[in-house]
């Protein structure tokens, strides 16, 4: 028995040796982290491409199946093919937003599209408009102006449509065709969501003037970390694209959706 008594307070011993051991060489000999793979981000900048005017016609839309990157459809509402430039565009996995037809300036002379957003209209006349419009194009995200000089400028209007863009839970982005834009400072008082174009690609259709606008994004987005630029549905400017995009993405660049780069 006392032998037995023994040999097992000298294993018990040997175990408390062994566990004391344990803890020095643990202690002294820390397991490394784990490397967590960091995010991927882009190296040169991210640029969010916005292609307006869809919704005339339907002539462009193969496009849609040979640009891979990713783009942002900006719709004309109750157009004859405002339904399936958007349908079709959601289905290709591309973002799609209102371009909502707002007022111009006076010294633009252009006719005006249905239901265009004007100075003077009441809230709920706008909000009638609004509720309309977004009904009449597929899969909606956000909203942009089309044309819309004299009512970005105007506080009481872009109150009214701002207000309603939020509680529909969408971004607004501000085209930036007037330098008295007042969308910047109303999005942050009211709470928001938007983003302004940098630059315009296409105001001409020659494919070195848009390489040379596309250009400019490049320099922007490098030295900020974002560029927006707008386009339109127009053969060249697609053609264009489809030939630049891929290169830029080699250069580091990383194409992204508006909804991504909004505050």
């Amino acid at each position: 028995m006392e032998s037995n008594s023994k040999n097992k307070i000298i294993i018990l011993f040997l175990l408390l040796v062994v566990i004391l051991q344990a803890v020095v060489i643990i202690r002294l000999f820390p397991k490394k982290p784990v490397k967590v793979p960091p995010v991927a981000v882009a190296k040169a900048g991210r640029i969010a491409i916005v292609l307006d005017d869809w919704g005339y016609n339907r002539a462009n839309i193969h496009y849609l199946n040979e640009i891979k990157q990713r783009m942002t459809i900006s719709v004309l509402p109750h157009q004859s093919y405002s339904q399936i430039a958007s349908f079709e565009a959601r289905k290709k996995g591309f973002e799609v937003i209102l371009h909502l037809p707002m007022e111009p300036g006076s010294s633009e002379r252009v006719r005006l599209e249905p239901n265009t957003i004007l100075s003077g209209m009441t809230e709920d006349r706008i909000k009638a408009i609004l509720k309309d419009d977004l009904s009449n194009v597929y899969g909606v995200v956000g909203v942009s102006n089309h044309m819309g000089s004299k009512a970005t400028a105007d506080p009481g209007l872009m109150t009214a449509v701002l207000k309603d863009i939020k509680a529909r839970g969408l971004y607004f982005l501000d085209s930036y065709v007037s330098s008295r834009s007042v969308v910047s400072a109303l999005s942050r008082r009211l709470g928001v969501k938007s983003a302004k174009r940098d630059v315009f690609l296409d105001n001409s259709s020659d494919a070195a003037y848009i390489r040379g606008q596309i250009s400019r994004l490049k320099s922007i987005a490098r030295k900020r970390g974002y560029a927006i630029g707008i386009g339109h549905d127009r053969p060249a400017t697609l053609a264009v694209l489809k030939a630049v995009m891929p290169e830029l993405e080699k250069e580091g660049f990383k194409f992204v959706f508006v909804s991504e780069l909004v505050k």
